[in-house]
């Protein structure tokens, strides 16, 4: 069984100039980073890439620089969702056009849909793009509406591009329910969690991989976590999984916790990338930074 996608991929952070112009060269030292520290994939324009605060223009400049300047070390995915199916639909050909490895669609987060029309939703923009492959974002705690196993089991029997989904709920259960429906019809579906402390019990349960913003800025721990258990190393896994359990207290310092990745990326890993945030976010306030210098520091990342 060969997925389209697997492994680690971080929801790559978007960056800005103070101006809240695209800042490119921050965009290429994470984009490295990531890279080098062996991820299999990278994010763009999710809910950590501040999708939902820029316009459409905006996340196609972001798309026509970052799958270029990737260049097929990894593969690449865009965030294509928007409470706006017309939108959504061209975001998803233009990253098509640009040569994108494949899409990401959070469903509408506004309207509470009927499961007709987020069929349709979804339909529609896997039909446009196919056969690039479609991945589902599951985020019912910001959209208000879970997508639940047997209505993403309906969606991938109707769409044979829609390849996986992006599960960011605290429920292991929601999880494992998830593998077991929906790959019961389709083998080499691909559920990622987006919480980093069920990434070990995922991949128990024929998970694919972990899209989760620890990948911004501790990668390491995602990356050994995965590379342990695809080699039966169950003790290494486990060891390096401890680590990973600490990171979702992390992102309750802020909300959204934008600033918090940004802060925690300058912090661990690049000292001299851009942390401006789009509004109606703010910067981490100077007692936050330190609060979360103590807790990277209590969890071993920096010293």
């Amino acid at each position: 069984m060969e997925r389209a996608f697997e492994g680690i991929i971080p929801p790559i952070s978007s960056f800005f100039t103070p101006d809240f112009k695209i800042d490119k060269e921050s965009y290429k030292k994470q984009i490295d980073f990531l890279i080098e520290n062996g991820v299999n994939g990278i994010f763009f324009l999710g809910t950590g890439g501040e999708f939902s605060q820029m316009s459409a223009a905006e996340r196609k400049e972001v798309a026509e620089f970052v799958v270029p300047y990737v260049n097929k070390r990894v593969k690449v995915l865009i965030g294509v969702g928007s409470t706006n199916m017309r939108e959504a639909v061209d975001l998803a050909v233009h990253a098509k056009e640009y040569g994108a490895d494949g899409v990401v669609a959070i469903n509408p987060y506004y309207w509470k849909v009927s499961r007709e029309k987020l069929l349709n939703y979804f339909s529609q923009i896997a039909k446009n793009i196919a056969p690039l492959p479609l991945i589902l974002y599951n985020f019912p705690g910001l959209t208000g509406q879970d997508l639940d196993p047997e209505f993403v089991k309906e969606v991938v029997v109707n769409n044979q591009n829609v390849v996986g989904i992006k599960e960011t709920i605290d429920s292991i259960g929601h999880i494992t329910s998830m593998i077991n429906t929906v790959c019961a019809v389709k083998p080499d579906f691909a559920v990622f969690n987006g919480f980093d402390n069920h990434f070990l019990t995922n991949l128990m349960a024929g998970g694919a991989g972990m899209i989760s913003a620890s990948g911004n800025f501790a990668p390491y721990y995602s990356v050994a976590t995965y590379k342990y258990f695809k080699e039966g190393d169950i003790a290494n896994a486990c060891k390096t999984f401890a680590t990973l359990m600490k990171m979702p207290d992390l992102y309750a310092l802020d909300n959204p916790f934008v600033n918090v990745v940004k802060e925690a990326t300058k912090l661990c890993a690049l000292k001299d990338i851009s942390t401006v945030v789009l509004p109606p976010s703010l910067p981490l306030p100077e007692e936050k930074k330190e609060l979360l210098k103590e807790k990277l520091l209590n969890i071993g990342l920096i010293k």
